[in-house]
């Protein structure tokens, strides 16, 4: 426990010095390299990215202390994560690869092709399915999400309802992590515009901040109940404040690490709460599902070629428009986030991180589920040490 309260000390200065740096910037600089902590943290103070550098070496010492393996890995993914945030804030010299690498701790880079057919092939038998078959890929799609679309009026309410079907089925899960809470709480959607994201869990305010200017089908609202609040991040970052509290959890789990080796389970998390609660049910969820997939794939795709391989907007916006299904004005300002220096990794973490814990859940027994739950939740988790530390357990 005594080097996560050091670690989160480290991060919470690396925040503060991040932040000062940065003060006026717009409204993603302005969340700074921690937007979310779950419980009071003393930062370290620093007046240097270089201060802050010998600070993690340091820490990186004794990494012998941690108490478990699966800790020792962790502390040892997440502190060289933060040495690479520190090259990249510096202005140090580190490629996009390299980043992609140290900070989300992923092995990737373009999306490869054959996956991106494959969405494409089950997507177009379930339009046929649907009945919609007379055209191209394309043309079939727009009218199926033309016909599924919801009202603008009904958005807010529809995604409310979709929230509280997901805390109810969220009963098993609760049961396993000993969460009775999960009933008592709550995310109040609001509508937003003009803003770089679609959706947005504001955990303090108990808000699901709703970007009102993108269309959404009832698919898409039912992702974003659980993505964002059930069994998603509302309900994980409960989990960490209560568990944290209790002195379950140490003291780095308080925070969430904008682009760190944390964000990829983080996400990952989130993109399997419907696989979670056994909500895939319809061909119109089926559909939904490899469509959420798609665009997941192709946004590290156009991440790739944009910072990469140093392609311009305007070489990528349409290729990747094509492909995902979209116009060209919506998909650009889908990408819009990734001209954000800190931001811009984290595009990886959905589709990466989805995949990294679709590889362990899909491998899991019933009668596993609740110990790998526990697993998942209640500790700190990168994709190498999720998938590696749940094979030694045995």
């Amino acid at each position: 426990m005594k080097l996560g309260g050091e670690l989160a000390a480290i991060t919470a200065g690396l925040d503060l010095l991040y932040r000062s740096r940065n003060r006026n910037a717009g409204i993603l600089d302005a969340e700074g390299l921690i937007p979310v902590a779950v419980a009071e943290i003393s930062p370290q103070r620093f007046d240097s990215y270089d201060e802050a550098e010998a600070a993690l070496l340091s820490f990186r010492d004794r990494l012998g202390q941690a108490e478990t393996a699966l800790r020792g890995d962790w502390l040892d993914e997440m502190s060289d994560s933060l040495l690479a945030l520190i090259a990249t804030f510096r202005g140090d010299s580190i490629s996009f690869g390299e980043r992609l690498e140290r900070q989300i701790r992923i092995d990737a880079r373009d999306i490869p092709e054959e996956i991106i057919m494959g969405y494409h092939r089950g997507i177009r038998e379930v339009l046929d399915e649907l009945g919609f078959r007379d055209g191209s890929l394309f043309e079939d799609f727009a009218r199926w999400e033309q016909h599924a679309r919801i009202p603008s009026d009904k958005v807010l309410d529809v995604l409310a309802d979709f929230q509280r079907q997901a805390r109810t089925r969220c009963g098993m899960l609760a049961t396993a992590l000993r969460a009775d809470w999960v009933n008592d709480e709550w995310i109040k959607p609001i509508a937003q515009r003009d803003v770089p994201y679609s959706a947005y869990c504001d955990f303090p305010g108990r808000r699901l901040l709703l970007n009102v200017d993108f269309p959404y089908t009832a698919f898409g609202l039912k992702h974003l109940a659980v993505h964002e609040a059930f069994p998603g991040h509302l309900v994980h970052l409960k989990l960490r404040e209560r568990r944290v509290a209790e002195g379950l959890m140490p003291l780095d789990a308080a925070q969430v690490v904008t682009s760190s080796a944390s964000s990829a389970i983080f996400e990952g998390i989130a993109d399997n709460g419907m696989q979670f609660l056994d909500w895939i049910e319809t061909p119109e969820d089926h559909l939904g599902h490899l469509l959420q997939r798609l665009r997941s794939a192709l946004r590290c795709r156009a991440a790739w070629q944009l910072l990469g391989e140093g392609q311009s907007f305007d070489e990528v916006v349409p290729n990747i428009a094509a492909a995902s299904l979209q116009s060209p004005d919506v998909t650009r300002s889908r990408l819009a986030f990734l001209r954000h220096d800190l931001r811009a990794p984290f595009v990886y973490a959905y589709w990466c991180g989805e995949m990294a814990v679709h590889s362990v859940w899909s491998q899991i027994r019933v009668e596993e589920k609740d110990e790998f739950w526990n697993y998942l939740y209640n500790n700190m988790h990168t994709p190498n040490t999720l998938a590696q530390h749940w094979l030694r357990r045995i």
